[in-house]
């Protein structure tokens, strides 16, 4: 019973990612739209609940006229058994049905499905989006409005349709029942309503204000204790844990100070209801027995107007807290949205084509980039890093990119890939534009091997083979063999007893040295046997034997592929078959390494600065 009602709701759907509205009531529609016959089967279900337990409450009211009028307790029975009867049918088969329903519709099909749901079309937007977009928050802070929005979306609407509908109906019941034994009856109910509602109107949008507050109080804190942890070596090695401690300090103060902001606002609205509940007691209870006292209303009257009034103020207190945590949950989802609904800033056009790579060319025409306006196209145009840049790359040609750190040489990698979109000028290869092609379709042609090498927190199996999934074992072995990986991970076990190839390497890598990392990307790389590669400081974390084992298979790898290579250490891309030097966004030089030596320009000036392969004087890139 409990699967067939857990798989209504496709939790894992397999639609484009598509970017969620940016106005509150429009991101609320986005997800619920596709789900809709589910709440509404709570509506219902809510409605029948309620009206059941009107029913039975009015009943009460009757059953004492009723007994007061029977001459005996046999003419009772006699006269009603069959409305009581009718009522145990109610009370032992049909409330417990209808609840039942509502619990399945509420637990099985609507809690775990939706939330699942929102949380995974939500990811998988945020995955798509461009690297600026990552660079420019906490990544701690974008996986907790991921999983925080997905849950308060879901509960604010439940909370709605489960208990403000419930409410609404046991209000309306009362209503026709006070009116029904007299319509003076319904005065005290109105007042109290008109004022419970006035009270809301006043206090809900200031629990709303604070609770948005404080739910961003709740992400900037998250995102500074996982900017610590995830830095945990930078803290250590500078022994500065009292100074992670002020700064965790300052965001927890912040936050408590937030939510104490918002649990005053409900304070002060508790002291208001127990003032309107106390009110509607005294006056619905009294004026009911001043009615009976003058023959107008009966006995059973009395006690059903007693009985209404008492679970309608028991209901205010329960909506109270409901309303608040309605409105908490959409500052939660509102707080989300603005990090959630952000647009991509590199998109495929609508006509993208894939990248078919026949021969390799790769062509800057005159391209300008600033990173200023890549992570805010509304900034200023202030500084630059591309200026520009023409640049022909001959099929099958290796090129070695050199300057001083922050010449653009990296810039220029990040732009061929198109994790920004140019400013001005557009980069082709084998005559593609690739701002007209898809972004996977590019990057799916160029393998790269960077200095900074982060893994994935998964067996070092899984992370060579993220080159290629369609690889076997076989493979990924080979590779790891080329990149002179093979010894060491065989020799891995992480602390839940996996070994060799299935031992998972730790959050970015951390449980492997830098060396060992690297040459598990260069493994992957090889695996992936891209058309074009390019390696930013590929071997800067080696020593030098293995350094020139693994350059060995980089060279065989190289062999028929377009090559653009990065590196301080001039000595390792010498050979390339030309070198560009670029100097503060432009190129200023090109040509073989002999040429430019006897030319005496830039390039001459920095191999003469270094001693033994290193560049005394520029800091890595």
């Amino acid at each position: 019973m409990f699967r067939w009602f857990e798989t209504r709701i496709e939790a894992f759907p397999d639609d484009p990612p598509a970017q969620p509205p940016n106005t509150l009531l429009a991101f609320y529609a986005h997800f619920i739209r596709p789900v809709w016959p589910a709440f509404a089967a709570l509506l219902v279900a809510g409605f029948l609940g309620s009206l059941i337990e009107v029913t039975l409450l009015a009943f009460v009211g009757s059953l004492v006229d009723m007994m007061k009028a029977a001459q005996s307790p046999q003419t009772f029975m006699a006269d009603h058994w069959a409305i009581l009867l009718w009522m145990a049918f109610i009370a032992l088969v049909a409330r417990p049905a209808v609840s039942t329903l509502h619990d399945l519709i509420k637990n099985q099909v609507i809690a775990g499905p939706v939330s699942n749901r929102v949380r995974w079309l939500t990811h998988r937007y945020v995955l798509r989006q461009s690297l600026g977009f990552f660079q420019n928050d906490f990544a701690g802070r974008v996986a907790n409005k991921v999983m925080q929005a997905a849950p308060a979306l879901r509960d604010s609407v439940v909370q709605v349709i489960d208990a403000i509908w419930y409410a609404a109906v046991q209000w309306v019941g009362a209503a026709v029942i006070f009116a029904a034994a007299d319509w003076r009856l319904l005065a005290p109910l109105l007042v109290w309503l008109l004022a419970y509602l006035g009270a809301l109107y006043y206090f809900v949008p200031r629990i709303k204000e604070r609770s948005t507050a404080a739910a961003e109080a709740r992400s900037m804190l998250v995102g500074r204790l996982v900017d610590s942890y995830t830095n945990i070596l930078t803290v250590k090695l500078f022994a500065h844990a009292e100074r992670e401690d002020a700064y965790a300090r300052a965001a927890l103060q912040e936050q408590m100070a937030r939510w104490q902001d918002s649990l005053r606002i409900q304070t002060s609205m508790e002291l208001v209801l127990y003032t309107l509940n106390g009110f509607l007691i005294v006056a619905a209870t009294g004026l009911a027995i001043y009615l009976w006292s003058v023959d107008i209303v009966t006995i059973g009257a009395i006690a059903v107007v007693t009985g209404l009034v008492l679970r309608i103020v028991g209901m205010s207190g329960w909506i109270l807290w409901v309303v608040a945590g309605i409105f908490e949950n959409i500052g939660v989802v509102q707080e989300g949205m603005e990090t959630i609904s952000r647009p991509n800033q590199v998109v495929d056009r609508p006509d993208s084509r894939p990248l078919i790579v026949h021969r390799g060319e790769i062509r800057f025409e005159n391209v300008s980039f600033h990173y200023g306006r890549a992570l805010d196209p509304g900034a200023p145009r202030r500084g630059g890093v591309i200026h520009g840049v023409s640049l022909t790359i001959r099929p099958g040609e290796k090129v070695g990119l050199v300057g001083r750190s922050g010449a653009g040489k990296s810039t220029l990698v990040n732009l061929l890939l198109r994790f920004y979109d140019l400013e001005e000028g557009r980069i082709l290869i084998d005559g593609q534009d690739i701002a007209h092609v898809t972004q996977d379709s590019l990057r799916a042609q160029i393998g790269m091997v960077t200095q900074d090498t982060s893994l994935l927190h998964r067996s070092v199996r899984d992370n060579i083979l993220y080159g290629r999934p369609s690889a076997g074992e076989e493979a990924a072995v080979a590779a790891a063999r080329k990149a002179q990986a093979d010894e060491f991970i065989c020799g891995l076990e992480d602390m839940k007893g996996r070994k060799g190839y299935s031992a998972h390497v730790g959050e970015r890598g951390v449980k492997l040295s830098g060396g060992q990392r690297q040459r598990v990307a260069i493994a992957r790389v090889l695996l992936k046997n891209a058309p074009i590669l390019v390696l930013d400081e590929a071997t800067s974390a080696l020593d030098s034997e293995v350094e020139q084992a693994i350059q060995e298979q980089l060279y065989n790898l190289m062999a028929g592929k377009t090559v653009i290579a990065i590196a301080h250490r001039l000595s390792t891309i010498a050979a390339m078959d030309r070198l560009v030097i670029l100097d503060r966004g432009s190129i200023v030089e090109e040509g073989s390494h002999d040429t430019l030596l006897a030319r005496g320009g830039l390039y001459a000036e920095l191999w003469e600065r270094q001693s033994g392969g290193f560049l005394a004087k520029e800091a890595a890139e």
